[in-house]
C-alpha cells in the first residue's frame, strides 16, 4: 500500500512527511508534555531531525513490519500538527496498530480522533486487517479517550509491564475488529487480502 494521494478528512490533511516538515516537528517532539508518555524524551533539534529522517522512510506498507508515518496538517493550511503511524503487525494474523501525537495547541477539538479514524479506516480498508489495535501508559487518559471515541474496546491493561524513563508504568490495550468497524462505518465488512 503506498499513498499516492494525501488522505482528506472533514477538518484535516494526512500526507506523507518531507525535509521541510523539520521545525514542526521538533516544536512537537522537543516539548516534555508531548513526551511525557512515549519512550522518548524531549528531542533537540538533531534528535528530531534523525527522527524525521526516520519517518521519510516509512511512506508504504508492502510488507509485515512496514510502517507508514503520515504527517497531520489543517485542511486550510499551517504547519504540521498531527504525526500518525501505521504499523502492519502481522501478515498472518491480519494485525496494525495506529499510534500518534499532536501538538498541544491543536489538542481539544476532536482533531486527532478525526485523523486516527481515518487511518483505521485505511487499515482495514486497503491492508484488508482483521484488528487493530493501539497500546498506550494507562496514565494517558486523553489518548484513551480518542481510542475509545473510535469505537475501540479496552482489551487489557498490563499492570508495571515496561520500565520507561526510570519507573515501572503500566500499559493498556485498546482494539476493534474488522466487522466491528464496518458496523460503526455503516459499511459491509472487507473480504480478507
Amino acid at each position: 500500500m503506498h499513498l499516492t494521494e494525501p488522505l482528506r478528512t472533514e477538518r484535516l490533511i494526512l500526507r506523507l512527511f518531507t525535509s521541510g516538515d523539520l521545525e514542526a516537528v521538533y516544536d512537537m517532539q522537543s516539548r516534555p508534555d508531548v513526551a511525557r508518555y512515549l519512550y522518548w524524551s524531549p528531542r533537540d533539534r538533531q534528535g528530531a531531525s534523525e527522527s524525521l529522517r526516520e519517518k521519510l522512510k516509512c511512506s508504504s506498507i508492502e510488507v509485515e513490519g512496514d510502517i507508514l508515518n503520515l504527517a497531520v496538517e489543517r485542511a486550510q493550511g499551517g504547519p504540521v500538527i498531527g504525526d500518525l503511524m501505521l504499523h502492519y503487525v502481522s501478515a498472518a494474523h491480519r494485525q496494525a496498530e495506529i499510534g500518534y501525537i499532536f501538538h498541544p495547541d491543536a489538542q481539544g477539538e476532536g482533531l486527532a480522533t478525526e485523523a486516527a479514524r481515518a487511518i483505521v479506516d485505511l487499515a482495514f480498508r486497503e491492508l484488508g486487517v482483521h484488528r487493530v489495535f493501539g497500546q498506550i501508559d494507562a496514565r494517558n487518559t486523553a489518548s484513551a479517550r480518542v481510542l475509545e471515541r473510535l469505537g475501540m474496546r479496552r482489551e487489557a491493561h498490563l499492570v508495571e509491564n515496561e520500565w520507561v524513563k526510570g519507573e515501572w508504568t503500566d500499559e493498556v490495550i485498546y482494539a476493534v475488529l474488522a466487522d466491528e468497524w464496518a458496523r460503526v462505518r455503516g459499511r459491509r465488512p472487507e473480504a480478507p487480502v
